[in-house]
């Protein structure tokens, strides 16, 4: 099904994203069970495709998420706002003292090096945002009165509680009856879903939701983990991709969701957690469309390149390039964005279209 993008004239917002914004605490080069000191981030998969669209290509963007009204929760405002991204829609909730009823997620992340894997660690249990409710965002007044263009939110939020499902729900039939097009990242994380019902709670959330969604999106895993969708020709520990085996499982996805436009994944061999094989591939009118591949792309921390391969892709979905250079400018944007720390990207659009054009890493001086 081809998309239809409401035009920006009359559209406050370019995208509004629905999710929740942690507070990311970064060791550096050390670890978290040994570090002295942290550098603090602000990072949320939903969130990260907001800030990329408005920081790296100039759009309009929203955030509809929940914070609990302390220092910890201005200092996340801040750091949003500093992102460039409209931070009008967070419902503040009153914090009682010590977060006994509500407060706000901290996620502390290693990079990773070498043979040493990255590694992530979520404190975000009763938080401002996993306790969203449907009929608490006016959704109506935000999509047709403010106006948007395109509404993106994902697995990480719809597996925070099973009130943040249906409010995803929510927010998916309201965007449907404006005539905006919704966006959902699979974002697959085993420890979000382990005490809820495992896998298998993961794939009845999600197959529910996908059938609200125009443009899919996920990496080398969510397919299978999230929906139940098996990749022909890779293996099973993904240490070799077939970008046409992924190109049949798009097709049997669009066979079961035939309300889906655009299918994308990014394409992900880590030989170390420094060096990746990187691509992705782009479903849309009935064809594939294969990123350009970078094989021993190094990285320096991979958290968020998948949000900022979808940030890539919607601009240029939003910018009407059409998808074959869309996912060009999704796999150049995300492969930027490992190279900085950080959840979000510090990329530029000159840098992005660079990368594409093929332009060497010589010193520009």
């Amino acid at each position: 099904m081809p998309l239809d993008i409401r035009p920006a004239a009359g559209s406050r917002w370019d995208l509004v994203a629905l999710g929740e914004v942690m507070l990311r605490l970064d060791p550096g080069e050390g670890r978290i069970s040994t570090t002295r000191e942290f550098s603090a981030w602000e990072g949320g998969g939903e969130y990260n495709v907001a800030r990329g669209l408005t920081r790296c290509f100039g759009l309009r963007t929203a955030l509809v998420s929940a914070l609990a009204d302390n220092p910890v929760g201005r200092l996340i405002e801040d750091l949003i706002r500093q992102g460039g991204v409209d931070a009008s829609r967070v419902r503040w909730v009153q914090y009682d003292g010590i977060g006994r009823s509500v407060r706000n997620g901290l996620n502390f992340t290693e990079r990773g090096f070498g043979v040493r894997a990255a590694l992530g660690v979520s404190d975000r249990g009763h938080t401002a945002a996993s306790q969203m409710r449907p009929g608490e965002v006016d959704w109506d007044a935000l999509f047709g009165g403010d106006g948007a263009r395109w509404l993106h939110t994902g697995g990480i939020f719809a597996a925070l509680s099973e009130t943040t499902a249906a409010v995803a729900r929510e927010a998916m039939e309201a965007a449907r009856r404006h005539g905006v097009v919704v966006s959902y990242d699979l974002n697959y994380r085993p420890s979000l879903w382990a005490g809820i019902g495992g896998r298998e709670r993961a794939r009845d959330v999600n197959r529910d939701l996908v059938a609200l969604v125009d443009v899919l999106l996920g990496n080398e895993e969510d397919f299978t983990a999230a929906l139940g969708f098996d990749v022909p020709g890779s293996d099973a520990d993904l240490t070799a991709l077939d970008p046409a085996g992924f190109g049949r499982m798009i097709g049997d996805v669009v066979a079961a969701y035939p309300n889906l436009g655009v299918v994308a994944t990014t394409l992900r061999v880590a030989r170390t957690a420094t060096r990746n094989d990187w691509g992705a591939v782009c479903w849309a009118d009935g064809v594939l469309h294969e990123a350009t591949r970078r094989p021993d792309l190094e990285v320096l921390d991979r958290v968020g390149g998948g949000d900022s391969f979808a940030s890539g892709l919607i601009f240029g979905l939003l910018d009407g390039r059409g998808p074959a250079e869309a996912v060009e400018y999704g796999a150049a944007h995300g492969a930027l964005a490992m190279t900085t720390p950080g959840d979000a990207s510090m990329a530029a659009r000159a840098e992005v279209e660079a990368v594409i054009r093929g332009a060497s890493a010589r010193i520009a001086r």
